[in-house]
């Protein structure tokens, strides 16, 4: 389950049929009140009736012997050319969104929503995200070449997850830049068993650059005791598998888990809306189509406030 409650419902109608009634009974019995209305008595009610046919083992059951995994928020502060460009286009989009609500309302303005949130972000990562030509720097890519320069020093692996390609074509050029060796995985690689190989078995490459798509399930890459996830997902839980490409059976070292996050920006509000729906989130499904239904204007207000 990954989208929506009627992938649980079509599991549950083949598993066993009736339980959840018709469809149309289940979208307005459960569906719509759990992912519209964030109504927690139905996703508990829910909850009880598939309770009898699931199965759940968390990985502190399966694999009891694994060392322990310590979480840590970096932030950073946006250098004052990126801060201006993330001010000019954070006003445009809210004085754009807020307009668009009101004339046409919440879901005809949801595509340009997406479009300024991923504008938005890719600036909090670094301006040539969004402007190539731009001059100057990242305060989050100042903050990820200290902490990479800091571990390769100290003798540690590192898994470096961006869930933008371009993101780690920038980080690519800077670690060449600084003679830091590194290796790489993105969608676009054909041959993935040569990067892990040399990652694995090679004690001169600190560093493997992967897209979070990429790289999130399928690999075992024990080698590393740090991950490092450059940007934050909507989805938390493809945050957790990528880390989990290491912090798996034949782990041997305490895994520490660094989340880069950049100030006064959109990625904070993103961590403070996940928190605000986590009960929800942890009841059923979390997925970043989800997380845009559950958006409101007043979460939109918030966002590029």
């Amino acid at each position: 389950m990954e989208n929506t409650t009627f992938e649980l419902w079509s599991q549950m109608a083949f598993v066993m049929p009736g339980l959840l009634g018709s469809m149309d009974y289940f979208k307005e019995n459960f569906a719509d009140p759990i992912e519209r209305q964030q109504d927690e008595t139905t996703a508990r009610r829910l909850r009880r009736l598939i309770y009898p046919f699931i199965l759940r083992r968390t990985k502190e059951q399966v694999a009891p012997e694994l060392p322990p995994r310590v979480e840590r928020v970096l932030y950073c502060d946006m250098e004052p050319a990126q801060r201006r460009l993330y001010e000019q286009t954070r006003d445009a989009y809210r004085a754009m969104l807020l307009g668009l609500i009101e004339e046409e309302g919440l879901d005809k303005a949801r595509m340009k929503i997406l479009e300024g949130l991923l504008r938005l972000r890719q600036i909090a990562n670094h301006p040539r995200l969004v402007k190539p030509d731009f001059r100057g720097t990242s305060g989050k890519m100042e903050t990820l070449m200290e902490t990479l320069a800091t571990l390769a020093a100290e003798g540690h692996k590192a898994l470096v997850f961006s869930q933008f390609v371009q993101m780690l074509k920038l980080v690519r050029a800077e670690l060449e830049q600084r003679g830091l060796p590194y290796v790489y995985l993105d969608g676009s690689t054909t041959d993935r068993q040569t990067p892990i190989d040399r990652f694995q078995k090679g004690p001169a490459i600190p560093f493997f650059l992967i897209s979070l798509r990429a790289g999130g399930l399928g690999l075992n890459l024990t080698a590393a005791d740090y991950v490092i996830h450059i940007d934050p997902w909507w989805n938390p839980a493809v945050e957790r598998q990528a880390t989990d490409r290491t912090h798996r059976i034949g782990q041997d070292k305490p895994v520490f888990v660094f989340k880069l996050i950049t100030r006064d920006t959109v990625e904070e509000k993103i961590l403070q809306l996940q928190a605000q729906k986590k009960a929800l989130v942890e009841q059923l499904i979390t997925a970043e189509r989800h997380f845009f239904k559950e958006l409101t204007p007043d979460d939109v207000r918030a966002l590029f406030g």
